[in-house]
């Protein structure tokens, strides 16, 4: 017969997971909200002056690679080697081009298409089950990468928007609305492959750290990298602005430029490693994609957008799907997931984190 104590220890065992990480469930959501809402910020400052991507963003990553190495300091603690080192350098070259094309992909294409563009990381998974994966699971992957393909066609056909959803019965917009165009899959090739590229960034920083405190230690390099990289891009970017006369002055705003320091690069980088730490959820995976549809809907519907639910609701469905099969998770021996890497054949989409070593 069981004491009261002991199914009170059974009661918390069971329930104590869940409670657990409901806080850290609850900082994530609003972590990535916050960070969806200086993507629409800086998407309404572009929109209404035009400014220039490179020069925004160039911008936004001086204050963000010093508040990095002011509080990770990575000349402090164990020297870091050469094979930590360069390719967190290397990754920053990654990053800076990531930030231009999905800057560039944003002015162009809108929030949505943008945000949604960044889950095409998944198709990595697909070239990691074709040069590494097992035959049985192939073909899977590319009802999943097929699944992707269609949701960002879909996407850039003006389905999530209400004047040109087959879902709406909206003529044409309002005063109020922002309407964004008609794309083809050509104008969608940009924010594509910016998602490709922060797929791998994050792949390689997580394959070079094997601590926690060293990867916030080498996210530093990189943002610092990624800032010296962006330098002669931006000025150059100046130069010929001002040369040719179309952007002599220079529109700022306050508030897209914090929002986008802080929660666009900072905040964002903690709150993705505590997902992946502690809930054992990465960028590219369907409940991250949940999280960010949810946040998207209300960033719509709060800046009066040209917004069909219906139309978003079935992209993001299929999108989700395609990421799903696509890094389709395999059952090991142990019962444990794992997935293969995209880069070198083993795959983590559920991170095991094992104990730090001291």
């Amino acid at each position: 017969m069981m004491t009261p104590r002991q199914i009170s220890e059974d009661r918390g065992v069971g329930s104590s997971p869940h409670f657990r990480h409901t806080p850290l469930q609850i900082i994530h959501v609003i972590g990535n909200f916050l960070r969806i809402w200086s993507v629409y910020s800086m998407y309404s400052y572009f929109s209404q002056t035009g400014a220039s991507v490179v020069l925004f963003i160039f911008t936004c990553l001086i204050p963000s690679s010093i508040l990095f190495l002011a509080l990770q300091k990575p000349w402090k603690g164990r020297a870091l080697s050469n094979q930590q080192v360069v390719p967190s350098v290397i990754n920053g070259v990654i990053t800076a081009l990531y930030f231009i094309l999905w800057g560039k992909g944003l002015k162009s294409c809108g929030p949505v298409r943008a945000i949604l563009a960044e889950y095409s990381g998944a198709v990595l998974g697909v070239l990691s089950a074709a040069l590494y994966g097992r035959r049985g699971h192939i073909w899977k992957k590319i009802g999943g990468l097929i699944a992707m393909l269609a949701s960002f066609y879909f996407l850039s056909q003006g389905w999530a928007m209400a004047t040109y959803s087959p879902f709406s019965f909206k003529d044409s917009p309002t005063t109020e609305d922002q309407t964004e165009e008609v794309l083809g899959m050509g104008e969608m090739v940009v924010p594509i492959l910016a998602g490709i590229l922060s797929a791998l960034r994050r792949v390689i920083a997580r394959r070079v750290s094997l601590k926690n405190q060293l990867k916030r230690r080498l996210n530093a390099i990189t943002i610092t990298s990624a800032t010296c990289f962006l330098f002669p891009v931006a000025m150059w970017d100046f130069i010929t602005g001002s040369t040719s006369g179309n952007s002599v002055q220079l529109p700022f705003s306050t508030w897209a430029f914090l929002s986008t320091t802080l929660f666009g690069v900072i905040l964002i980088f903690y709150i993705d490693s505590i997902a992946e730490e502690r809930l054992h959820m990465v960028f590219s995976s369907p409940r991250h994609l949940m999280v960010a549809g949810g946040c998207i809907i209300v960033m719509e519907i709060v800046y009066k957008m040209d917004f069909s639910l219906p139309g978003f609701i079935i992209c993001s469905l299929l999108l989700g799907f395609g990421i799903y099969e696509a890094t389709a998770l395999e059952r090991g021996k142990k019962g444990s997931f794992q997935e293969s890497d995209p880069l070198t054949g083993v795959l983590e989409d559920q991170v095991q984190m094992s104990p730090l070593p001291t």
